[in-house]
């Protein structure tokens, strides 16, 4: 059991601070895939999932499946955007 976060490769503003704590910070090239990799984390352990709000705007899971599972939690984190 573990936290992980979840964030564009092209975002290189979220979770900045917790990449360079050597956390774990993964990367997704094609956001299409965010409901793959949240699956493939949830298979590693990862019980407490932060993804960027650009990643969860890819996903159909985090509504569909994983709100309704108590032992999965997925947080949305607000975009780090000042406009």
């Amino acid at each position: 059991m573990g936290i992980s976060w979840l964030k564009s490769a092209n975002d290189d503003k979220s979770f900045k601070m917790f990449k360079n704590l050597g956390m774990a910070v993964y990367e997704i090239e094609d956001l299409d895939k965010t409901d793959e990799k949240i699956k493939e984390l949830v298979e590693q352990k990862y019980n407490t999932i932060v993804v960027s709000n650009e990643v969860a705007s890819f996903s159909e899971d985090i509504i569909k499946k994983y709100n309704k599972t108590e032992d999965i939690n997925i947080i949305i984190a607000p975009s780090k955007d000042n406009k």
